[in-house]
């Protein structure tokens, strides 16, 4: 009976293509949500009370920054459902069910975020007077920065705990890699929004996971030998 096989290298092309999708949504998250995070910090001074002085030199900034928001969420989205993926059979019932739930509730979150502070960017576009006398900026930047520090931080910390446990148990990233990640979760966990640099710890933490995977991903696969298609009869 004749043997079938696969042509050579398919297999390794196949296992590889999940793994860098990954690899390149992780990257792409990540560049994306640290360039509109740095843009904001710059652009929006740290008081809460601050009466709105920054909105007519850096309005266009915060607007351009927000707009970077969803092309991000939908990164991340993808680096979720490929990480699942190379997860496969050994994803953990418990862990994958709070792996899940927490990062599409930090997406949801982190959009929710968004668009208060986008609203209230356009409110100030169309009638700058009516926003800064009705109230509407206070209470945009206060639920903006609650959604974000209180809420869509601690989930992001909850992600990076689910995914660093279920990473020890699979292999699919360095231990110390996920030691680091629970040291970081915890910065995030502990946050009390004083330190305005702390939302930046989880992209790039998935910009560290998401390079390694890559780089591991580009080495050659010594493990596969091409076999011949005419094997020998049974």
């Amino acid at each position: 009976m004749e043997q079938r096989t696969r042509q050579p290298g398919s297999l390794t092309r196949e296992r590889m293509k999940t793994p860098r999708a990954a690899a390149v949504a992780g990257i792409l998250f990540s560049v994306l949500l640290i360039t509109s995070l740095i843009l904001i910090w710059v652009s929006v001074p740290t008081d809460l009370n601050e009466a709105g002085s920054w909105l007519p030199r850096n309005w266009y900034t915060v607007n351009f920054a927000l707009h970077l928001v969803p092309f991000a969420g939908i990164a991340f989205l993808w680096f979720i459902g490929v990480l699942r993926d190379r997860i496969g059979a050994y994803e953990d019932r418990f862990f994958a069910t709070v792996f899940l739930g927490s990062g599409l509730l930090f997406l949801a979150m982190l959009f929710a975020s968004s668009a208060v502070a986008g609203g209230a960017l356009m409110v100030y576009g169309a009638a700058p007077d009516k926003l800064m006398g009705s109230g509407v900026y206070l209470f945009g930047r206060t639920v903006t920065y609650q959604l974000m520090n209180v809420y869509a931080l601690r989930m992001a910390a909850v992600f990076m705990v689910s995914t660093c446990t279920l990473s020890i148990r699979t292999n699919i990233i360095p231990r110390w890699m996920a030691l680091l990640g629970y040291v970081l979760a915890t910065l995030l966990l502990l946050n009390t929004g004083h330190r305005y640099w702390i939302p930046l710890v989880f992209p790039l933490w998935v910009l560290l996971i998401s390079v390694h995977i890559l780089l591991a991903n580009l080495k050659p696969d010594v493990t596969a030998v091409p076999t011949s298609t005419n094997q020998m009869e049974a």
